[in-house]
């Protein structure tokens, strides 16, 4: 398993050793400037790549390209949904919940790219919306994750940059698997 699969069932030491992950690949990057780029990166490395190929996953056991990319769309949605919260309660608890289970259970692997990298660019556009009219205050705001504890927007910020990353990462792998290998 990667150290940037990020289960349901994780323990504390593994959620902590995600968000670690996650930051370090972001290193000194500005989170906005990655957060605000993916969606055209995600597009480009999707594209020219056939619908088998959206389909082939780069090793046994690991996602597809159209897994990817509506794991990405669905994230975004979690995201704002966790924004908005934080935004208007007051240390609201914020769930986990199960990639994996998702993209099994809402058949990501069947998803319609050109809709999920839509959706994705929407969702993207609507959540930075809110980021740009954000306060020092309201990114200071904090939610409680129940497996990683207390959160900030700009911690967030942070994390889902460096998410962007792990999986444009892992998305120029697939291309390059299914390309050269």
């Amino acid at each position: 398993m990667s150290i940037y699969t990020n289960p349901a069932s994780a323990s504390k030491e593994d959620a902590e050793a995600y968000t670690r992950a996650l930051l370090e690949l972001l290193g000194s990057q500005d989170p906005l400037a990655v957060l605000q780029d993916t969606p055209a990166a995600a597009r480009q490395l999707a594209r020219d790549l056939t619908p088998g190929e959206l389909r082939t996953p780069e090793a046994e056991g690991k996602w597809c390209a159209a897994e990817v990319l509506q794991h990405l769309a669905d994230s975004e949605l979690v995201w704002g949904y966790r924004l908005r919260r934080i935004l208007t309660e007051d240390r609201p608890a914020l769930h986990g919940y199960d990639q994996d289970r998702w993209a099994s259970r809402l058949r990501y692997a069947d998803t319609d790219v050109e809709q999920a990298l839509e959706m994705f660019g929407a969702l993207r556009v609507a959540n930075l919306s809110l980021l740009e009219g954000a306060t020092g205050a309201d990114l200071e705001r904090c939610g409680e994750h129940e497996e990683r504890g207390s959160e900030s927007i700009a911690q967030m910020m942070r994390l889902y940059a460096g998410h962007d990353l792990a999986h444009r990462r892992q998305l120029a792998r697939i291309r390059t698997a299914l390309r050269d290998g």
